[in-house]
């Protein structure tokens, strides 16, 4: 059983790798938006096994870490797409550009 667990874990990183060599620039944003939503989830089931009294060291264990993990996936994915979208507002004028107007005037 062991050994099926890990062929599935292998064969869905070479499948990870596959897909997502293939996805263009412009869509890493949304993709990043995507992985949020699916990170906030395991964010939510590991503070359920917690809640729920996990038997044993190693289940506590592996809830804390994938708490962990998840929240530093969640707020970076989420810091990332907002500098991306900060990157498509319009900037303000600057003073120089102001003042310049007024001496014209």
């Amino acid at each position: 059983m062991l050994l099926a667990n890990i062929a599935i874990l292998v064969l869905a990183g070479f499948v990870g790798f596959s897909v997502i060599s293939k996805v263009p620039n412009t869509l890493h944003t949304p993709l990043m938006s995507g992985t949020n939503a699916i990170h906030g989830i395991v964010l939510l089931g590991g503070l359920i096994v917690l809640g729920s009294g996990a038997d044993g060291f190693w289940s506590k264990l592996l809830a804390v870490v994938a708490i962990v993990f998840g929240t530093i996936n969640v707020v970076g994915g989420f810091l990332v797409t907002d500098r991306m979208l900060g990157m498509f507002k319009q900037k303000p004028a600057t003073d120089k550009k102001a003042a310049a107007k007024d001496g014209d005037s």
